[in-house]
């Protein structure tokens, strides 16, 4: 993943990986699952926020060319 996505979530997923680095059976009894279901929801959030504000950019940028083709059409 990029560096920017992960920068929030980097100390729960380094937690993960220390745990899935203790073996195999901690990961198949489930030992690292708590750890797995922080990060989701550390991602999830930044997926979200990066939504919210791309969605905010893409609204800023629709209303400025409305507003160029609005001045192209009265001096056409």
């Amino acid at each position: 993943m990029a560096d920017h996505v992960v920068q929030g979530c980097e100390e729960i997923m380094t937690a993960l990986d220390e745990c899935h680095a203790k073996g195999f059976l901690w990961k198949c009894m489930g030992m690292c699952s708590g750890l797995k279901t922080e990060v989701n929801k550390c991602l999830r959030a930044e997926r979200v926020e990066r939504t919210v504000k791309n969605r905010e950019e893409a609204k800023e940028k629709r209303a400025k060319m409305k507003a160029i083709w609005a001045d192209i059409d009265a001096n056409s």
